[in-house]
């Protein structure tokens, strides 16, 4: 082997680890709508079709996503646009924490209000956003993103302790649940695994354009050619490191 050839393997991309299969429900928590249909919305639907039961955790209404809209206005119309584009890829629950969109907060309240609805849930899995500062070091992340997806990878754990956010069980009767098994954050730049994004991937595009209100505010696109090019981009964008199948990737962390 070639000192060239061997710097060449050492320079190429870990090939991605295919998602754990063996469980039954999976919990995803992010901050806005949207965040799931532009992060993982195709392996999900794979999941669904499975047989698995995926449930949605919303921390706002992402009622300060569109300069047009007062919140007011727009939170009732997000929540609809969720709740529909969930369904496209089979989900049936979709709750929302009310937190303020664009200030939400990292810290105990937050952590308690994602453990409750661990304990309330019972996944095995536990999905998330990108909880780093920047999204592959290129662009900004938002405040929003960076502070659900490191409570939600806490509150993982403190769903599982008794005497972390007792007055669950004292006042809500939600006994600790320790069996979150992975915490798996999409958008993540240096993911570990994937899934198959073939089967799922229109429905994933399908879902994304539910929030029709919102891209059309976002881009002067039209709006399927702008979901389609985005989603499949970013599918196409793993093939290499997954047996050249489109893929969703995921960060896991193991618990």
């Amino acid at each position: 082997m070639t000192e060239s050839h061997t710097a060449a393997e050492a320079a190429a991309p870990a090939q991605l680890t295919p998602m754990p299969e063996d469980w039954r429900r999976a919990l995803a928590v992010v901050a806005h709508p949207d965040d799931l249909e532009y992060g993982c919305a195709a392996a999900i639907a794979g999941w669904t079709d499975g047989g698995r039961e995926v449930a949605y955790l919303l921390a706002s209404r992402g009622e300060a996503g569109i300069d047009t809209i007062d919140p007011a206005t727009c939170a009732p119309l997000r929540e609809r646009e969720q709740r529909a584009s969930a369904a496209v890829v089979g989900v049936d629950t979709v709750e929302f924490l009310d937190h303020r969109d664009g200030v939400i907060e990292y810290g105990t309240a937050l952590r308690r209000d994602i453990a409750a609805a661990i304990r309330r849930h019972r996944p095995e899995l536990v999905i998330t956003l990108n909880y780093r500062d920047t999204w592959g070091g290129v662009a900004w992340n938002t405040p929003d993103h960076v502070a659900v997806g490191r409570a939600t990878l806490d509150a993982a754990a403190d769903a599982g302790n008794r005497w972390i956010f007792p007055e669950l069980i004292a006042e809500q009767g939600l006994e600790p649940w320790d069996g979150v098994r992975w915490v798996a954050v999409a958008g993540s730049s240096t993911p570990t695994h994937a899934v198959d994004a073939s089967a799922g991937l229109d429905r994933s595009v399908a879902s994304l354009l539910e929030h029709r209100t919102y891209i059309e505010a976002l881009t002067d696109e039209d709006p399927e050619k702008y979901c389609r090019t985005f989603l499949t981009g970013n599918a196409e964008a793993l093939a290499p490191r997954f047996g050249g199948r489109p893929a969703v990737g995921f960060e896991v962390f193991s618990r």
